[in-house]
């Protein structure tokens, strides 16, 4: 085995550089980057569709099942974006799965039970956001409305 010190400086020079092939001669290199990016993007999309929104895996049996699934998937999906738009706007540099960690434990209750005179009371409780949920709801603007609700619904 010999070295051959010409085909390792040319190798050197592209030591943590990115090479994007392309035929497309009327681009500036800016432009293709950002095309090479969209494509990123476009992954990122598929990943989150796939794990972090619950579209697959899908058991559903009837098409109409099938395709209310595949819809609210795209639709959540759409949500993402925004939340994603609107954390860039804001300049927050958190990506949205992390996000969606930190607000993920902030949950509602509803509990229903019966009394001793055989009525159904209805109780919704919101827990309360921590601090850095308060920050990510103020960045995108959610107000929580949720106020603890408590209801009898039926005479038994």
């Amino acid at each position: 085995m010999t070295e051959k010190p010409k085909v390792k400086e040319a190798a050197e020079t592209l030591y943590g550089a990115y090479v994007i092939e392309t035929n497309r001669n009327d681009l500036e290199p800016e432009e293709i980057w950002k095309l090479y990016m969209t494509l990123t993007k476009v992954e990122d999309a598929f990943k989150a569709l796939k794990s972090n929104l619950g579209m697959r895996p899908i058991y559903h049996q009837l098409a109409s099942r099938t395709a209310a699934h595949l819809f609210i998937s795209v639709v959540a999906y759409h949500l993402y974006g925004a939340i994603a738009l609107s954390l860039s706007q804001a300049g927050d540099k958190r990506s949205v799965h992390s996000i969606l960690a930190q607000v993920s434990t902030h949950s509602r209750l509803n509990v229903t039970m019966l009394d001793d005179n055989k009525r159904l009371h209805n109780l919704r409780i919101s827990s309360t956001p921590n601090s850095a949920q308060k920050e990510i709801y103020s960045i995108l603007g959610v107000v929580d409305t949720l106020a603890r609700t408590k209801k009898v619904i039926a005479q038994l």
